[in-house]
């Protein structure tokens, strides 16, 4: 890309074909049949203690398989509105920019070190750090507490990036929750900063958006492909009362126009299967009705969490989201 030439991003594209039925494949409606069998041997998580829901993460299960840390990661803290903040860091041979990186989990489960193969390998094929926050986790540490942690950490990246990495690109991104809090650290950062975020790019992987909840969320049902409409509203009364759910701090999707001009270009991944399929057909609106770029990636048939398994729509969508980064970094 010549200097002084603007990206260009292909317009916001809603195909009616992913909708379909016929758009599943087989590889896809075996995947979701052997996850939902092994999904009836964990335990709910809106039935299960927090504690408990934790332990079996960290143990590993049929499901997800034993933790894989690697060797490579780093891990520093930085200064934190609640006490230090601890990141996990992956840094490539070659380094292009940094993708500060917010873990999913319903702002209750997960943790930095969870994904550490993704994020290894996303790192290495992209030229471009990774650097992921272990913020604050809901009930003990409820609203506010986890978005003032990202942004604290976004800020930091963006003050200390260049200064101790020699780095000037900066994306942003996460998965389910983690995609939620990164909107609202961009709304915060927005609003900070009085102009545009300071990140070149937002990665937003089946995020929750109105945590009063879309259609989508609402009827679902009982059916546990990962995630469930009890399950999800269980992980909303965790992290905030029903009396703050319409702003959009907590909300992003409630935003305002003219909060939302000015995002940086965003790639939207989903999957039809997904409860919050909604949550990405309307953010992703309202980001292009906003004048912003927005890419819109459906996998038809693909449920929430698909993006981490091995499944054939998992490597497709982890390649599309590289394609973006290398857009974004040039």
């Amino acid at each position: 890309m010549l200097c002084g030439m603007k990206q260009t991003f292909p317009p916001l594209v809603i195909d009616p074909a992913w909708f379909r039925p016929e758009a599943v494949d087989g590889d896809t409606i075996s995947f979701n049949e052997k996850l939902e069998s092994l999904m009836g041997d964990e335990p709910a998580v809106n039935e299960t203690p927090v504690q408990e829901s934790r332990r079996i993460r960290e143990a590993g299960t049929p499901r997800t398989g034993p933790v894989i840390l690697s060797p490579q990661a780093l891990e520093r803290r930085i200064p934190g509105p609640g006490g230090d903040i601890p990141l996990r860091i992956f840094f490539p041979e070659k380094t292009r920019g940094a993708f500060l990186h917010i873990h999913g989990g319903g702002w209750v489960l997960g943790r930095a070190h969870l994904q550490d193969p993704y994020l290894e390998a996303l790192a290495r094929n992209t030229s471009c750090a990774v650097i992921s926050v272990d913020y604050r986790l809901a009930p003990e540490h409820p609203y506010p507490a986890a978005p003032d942690d990202c942004e604290a950490a976004a800020r930091w990246l963006l003050e200390n990036g260049r200064r101790e990495y020699g780095l000037e690109k900066f994306i942003i991104g996460g998965d389910s929750s983690g995609a939620h809090l990164s909107v609202v650290t961009l709304l915060r950062l927005k609003a900070f900063r009085g102009k545009d975020t300071g990140f070149a790019g937002a990665h937003l992987v089946y995020g929750v958006f109105d945590l009063n909840g879309t259609p989508s969320m609402r009827n679902y049902g009982d059916r546990r492909i990962v995630l469930n409409t009890p399950g999800m509203k269980w992980f909303v009364d965790q992290f905030a009362p029903p009396a703050l759910r319409g702003e959009a701090d907590v909300s992003p999707l409630y935003a305002r126009r003219e909060d939302l001009a000015g995002m940086p270009p965003a790639l939207f991944l989903v999957g039809t299967g997904d409860l919050l399929l909604d949550d990405s057909l309307f953010m992703a609106s309202r980001w292009a009705a906003a004048g912003n770029s927005a890419e819109l990636a459906v996998y038809p048939g693909a449920g929430h969490g698909f993006i981490g398994m091995n499944s054939r729509a998992a490597k497709q969508a982890r390649s599309r989201g590289e394609e973006f980064f290398n857009k974004i970094l040039g």
